[in-house]
């Protein structure tokens, strides 16, 4: 039996508690219709915490025992199983939430797989890439461009996949004001995407560091959400908002910002304890993205119309970078890296 190292989640456990272990264990080898990848990098996601920390066990998430962690991955193929086609040995590939969907559904059937009943979730209903290597669905594995670095290029599988959905959903342009709350790692995506559409963003967050992100990447403008008086400044401006920050007091101040007849997209759960109808605005969820919208990220990333803020750290740091995505101490977004793989 081969075996790889991997951060392994036998019950889930606060951060502080250490609850991760990195461990030999055992090599995964590819069934039909799968392929194996050598990691090289895995991004770091809060909802990776929500389900270590056991947020989500009334779901069914941790869907196994024990568990890897990781959905946003990327690194080179380095098994077939049977039946694969269109992938080498040693092609740089990258893997998002959506491990696998049942594809004859109505919703896999007509591009929106994001919503089929029985996908499965990398990292929360199979084992994800905080590891050496990872199994992966060949329907739902990506080439990634050589040009872009893989290291770098693992955000695009998870914040930016879902900052492209949500945008994606709004028809803005020139003359158009989107408002982005929650600036950590899908945010500072988001920012760009809507920059991109020709519109003015406005970037809501509370942590300055956050902040200078944005304005890095291309928002006109920039409000601190603990400041009532620069709330106040905007309200009623934007003809759109998008929000990932899964907090009452956030959606509170997103809908004091929209404009009447405006549409908020929510990448996050949110709670209201009224909708106006008087003022005639639309609420759209957004859920990770499709296989198409993928693609559309990773040709943007490759013809340098968007980039990631990376801060990368060895994988065996896994409950130290958690600890600190906890405590609110990244200012971009974490990778998990494992040195040396090469193709």
């Amino acid at each position: 039996m081969t075996s790889m190292f991997a951060q392994e989640l036998d019950q889930p456990a606060p951060i502080a508690q250490a609850p991760l272990t990195w461990r030999e264990t055992a090599r995964p080898a590819p069934a039909p219709g799968q392929l194996e990848i050598h990691v090289v990098a895995c991004g770091v996601c809060r909802s990776n915490l929500h389900m270590i920390e056991g947020d989500w066990v009334d779901g069914g998430v941790p869907a196994i025992s024990p568990i890897i962690p990781g959905h946003e991955v990327t690194g080179y193929v380095s098994a077939l199983g049977e039946g694969v086609t269109g992938f080498q040995i040693g092609d740089p590939v990258g893997v998002q939430p959506l491990w696998s969907s049942c594809e004859t559904c109505g919703f896999c059937t007509s591009g929106r797989e994001n919503l089929c009943h029985d996908r499965k979730i990398t990292g929360e209903h199979v084992n994800g890439g905080y590891a050496e290597f990872m199994i992966a669905t060949a329907a739902h594995t990506y080439p990634v461009p050589a040009s872009l670095d893989l290291v770098e290029s693992a955000p695009l599988f998870c914040p930016g996949i879902t900052a492209f959905a949500a945008v994606d959903k709004l028809t803005v342009g020139p003359g158009d004001t989107v408002a982005i709350f929650g600036l950590g790692g899908v945010g500072h995506m988001a920012v760009q995407f809507a920059a991109l559409t020709g519109a003015r963003v406005i970037a809501v967050g509370r942590t300055p560091e956050h902040l200078e992100v944005a304005r890095e990447l291309g928002a006109s403008d920039t409000v601190d959400s603990r400041d009532p008086e620069a709330l106040a400044a905007i309200a009623d401006s934007a003809d759109a908002v998008i929000t990932f920050a899964p907090a009452d007091v956030v959606t509170e101040q997103a809908f004091g910002v929209l404009k009447w007849g405006g549409t908020l997209v929510n990448g996050v759960p949110l709670t209201l304890a009224e909708f106006p109808f008087n003022k005639a605005q639309t609420i759209q969820a957004s859920v990770i993205g499709t296989r198409a919208q993928m693609r559309e990220v990773l040709e943007l990333a490759a013809a340098g119309k968007i980039r990631t803020v990376v801060d990368s750290f060895e994988m065996a740091r896994a409950t130290e970078v958690l600890s600190s995505l906890a405590d609110g101490a990244l200012r971009s977004r974490a990778v998990l890296a494992n040195p040396g793989v090469t193709a």
